[in-house]
């Protein structure tokens, strides 16, 4: 691992406000059970959490995982920023602490059936400077996606098109909640799942299961409806109350187009299933609510502070393979995660 750190500050101060970054990316991780017995293993993995801007990088050369999985090269990155001052072309005002995660791999083949010349997953979350005393920054970012792409997808030969909404999660909610309790994201995950349950002839396992999802749904976007007439406001919000610490899979994949039928393919969603191989999962999605707990704090004997306030996370993966047979296992390429802990 290559670490670059970057030392000029400490984000805020233990007596006022302060900020935790968190971040990690992957280029490969893999299970398999057949043919060949293996554990999990990841390759290229970086993590930050850290109260002190910072940047790791680390560089894969070519992988070759028993004939089965392989790729060219890989390189993870993930940084921390505290911007203090950024002001855009438009007059919109950046300041406020960013954190980035990156993973990217070149010359991916999962047994000369799945290929890509380059696949990325990147993100980044900016808790902003707020004008509030009592919460000078934002306990949920805004979250940007620009960079992560698909190229040269191909699945048998066959090339696969993916389009990508990378303004899927929308804008920040209004009134610093959650993600999980802003109606917009709820219809606009409800309505994704509903293309997929409309799907013709898809698996009764599957229509199952997604209809399990859309109910969990309706539940959130009941919770979010309860919150908006509560006059207690957000003190039940990010921390999530009573009802725990939910979290919610979603896709940024907006279409995939077979230009030319391909013999045993069928797509449903983000999902591509292959005959006699498995199933394929493009740019899965989770949105969750993390404890504000941190190891950190403990071992910087922060202790007697107050609680951080919980903090929305994001994780992303660009290819989820569940391989069928003659295989079986799973693998998971280009992953990342981020999110950060503020206080007060």
């Amino acid at each position: 691992m290559a670490a670059s750190p970057k030392l000029p500050m400490v984000s805020g101060s233990v007596q006022g406000e302060y900020h935790i970054y968190h971040a990690d990316a992957y280029v490969l991780d893999v299970e398999l059970d057949q043919p060949i017995k293996l554990a999990k293993q990841e390759y290229g993995r970086v993590a930050l959490e850290s109260r002190r801007e910072s940047l790791i990088t680390q560089s894969v050369r070519e992988t070759n995982i028993e004939g089965l999985i392989s790729f060219k090269r890989g390189h993870t990155r993930v940084a921390g920023a505290h911007v203090q001052q950024k002001v855009d072309a438009f007059g919109n005002d950046h300041a406020g602490w960013v954190t980035l995660a990156t993973a990217a791999l070149e010359g991916y083949n999962v047994e000369d059936i799945i290929t890509a010349d380059r696949v990325v997953a990147q993100l980044s979350t900016q808790h902003s400077m707020t004008n509030d005393p009592k919460q000078p920054i934002s306990h949920v970012p805004r979250v940007n996606f620009l960079g992560t792409r698909f190229e040269n997808l191909r699945v048998g030969g066959y090339p696969v098109e993916v389009e990508l909404d990378l303004s899927f999660c929308g804008p920040k909610p209004e009134g610093d909640r959650s993600y999980l309790q802003d109606g917009s994201f709820l219809d606009r995950v409800h309505r994704q799942l509903d293309d997929i349950v409309e799907t013709r002839d898809l698996p009764e396992s599957l229509e199952e299961k997604y209809g399990a999802e859309i109910v969990y749904i309706d539940e959130l976007k009941k919770r979010a409806k309860a919150l908006g007439n509560d006059d207690g406001g957000n003190e039940a919000g990010a921390n999530g109350g009573s009802n725990g610490y939910p979290k919610l899979r979603c896709s940024l994949v907006k279409k995939i187009k077979l230009p030319v039928e391909i013999p045993g393919v069928r797509t449903f969603g983000n999902a591509i299933f292959i005959r006699d191989f498995g199933t394929v999962y493009l740019a899965e999605l989770e949105v969750g609510i993390n404890n504000g707990h941190s190891e950190l704090l403990h071992r910087q004997g922060d202790a007697s502070q107050s609680k951080p306030s919980d903090s929305n996370y994001f994780t992303l993966k660009m290819l989820g393979v569940r391989l069928g047979c003659p295989g079986s296992g799973g693998s998971g390429a280009s992953g990342v995660s981020g999110n950060g802990t503020t206080y007060p």
